[in-house]
């Protein structure tokens, strides 16, 4: 499913698309190479368990500072 299709309910059709950030507490290096794996891993996870749940795009950043 692209982020351009609609989910048709019986009553309804939506296309909802959420953003999630969730920066580190002070701007410390929390997340490293393996919680990048471990993120990819369980959204993965997500997407098998509910059928009308994709991710469009994971990823996490460096160090901004």
């Amino acid at each position: 499913m692209s982020d351009s299709e609609y989910v048709h309910g019986s009553l309804n059709v939506s296309n909802l698309v959420y953003q999630y950030v969730c920066p580190a507490k002070y701007r410390r290096i929390a997340i490293n190479e393996e919680v990048d794996v471990s993120l990819w891993q369980i959204c993965e996870g997500i997407e098998l368990m509910w059928d009308r749940i994709r991710f469009l795009e994971i990823g996490t950043d460096g160090d901004h500072s």
